[in-house]
């Protein structure tokens, strides 16, 4: 099965160069490509893309407000985010975490890791690598507190489990490989985590116990 992108960044020669990685790929099709962020939003919605891939810093509306705009809170059916984003831009990962993106792909990734990155999305694994999102999931934690949420978990012992190694990056495979469970329990586990935090995805799993230091951030 083919996967549909649709790229937005307001540099043509940004979308020129993501489109011929991803084009390179037999499984991925580029469908439209959007100079601006109210562009995306219009595009997205008509086109209905699998993976939307977006710059964070764009006219109209910036790349947080796409992804809220098209994976937020209140939003019946969202859309696959994926943000382009820097290390140094500790609130826009904020942001996008809590806006709904599902994944983080850098501005120096390379071809291999941006084609990760859209597969990634597109098979319900948000956490694209522990090379990238642990590594931008610490930012948060060190700027934020942990709140009482945490000190009173809504989540069993097991839960807990999950949502740790989760937060280091590993796939729903090797989650069931390190707690010697199933991989339909991991998925049945991460549906009611997602659910007692209330959270959309994989990323907000990840924030929640990155910004409540229940990972080690050594």
């Amino acid at each position: 099965m083919t996967i549909s992108v649709l790229l937005a960044d307001d540099q043509a020669m940004i979308r020129r160069g993501l489109r011929l990685i991803l084009e390179d790929q037999p499984d991925i099709s580029v469908i439209g490509e959007a100079p601006d962020g109210a562009e995306a939003v219009a595009m997205a919605r008509r086109l209905r893309p699998d993976v939307c891939l977006v710059d964070i810093r764009m006219p109209r509306l910036d790349g947080i407000e796409v992804t809220r705009a098209l994976a937020g809170p209140g939003v019946p059916d969202p859309m696959r985010v994926i943000v382009v984003t820097t290390f140094d831009l500790d609130e826009y990962v904020y942001g996008a975490v809590h806006g709904g993106a599902v994944g983080f792909v850098l501005k120096d990734a390379g071809p291999a890791l941006l084609v990760e990155a859209v597969r990634a999305a597109h098979n319900g694994e948000a956490l694209v690598s522990p090379s990238v999102t642990v590594r931008l999931l610490r930012h948060l934690a060190a700027a934020s507190a942990p709140s009482r949420a945490a000190q009173s978990s809504p989540l069993s012992d097991r839960e807990l489990e999950v949502v740790r190694a989760l937060a280091r990056g590993r796939s729903n495979q090797e989650i069931a490989s390190e707690l010697f469970i199933s991989l339909s329990t991991v998925k049945s586990h991460l549906s009611g985590i997602q659910t007692k935090l209330g959270v959309r995805n994989r990323v907000g799993i990840a924030a929640w116990a990155w910004e409540n230091r229940l990972v080690d951030t050594r």
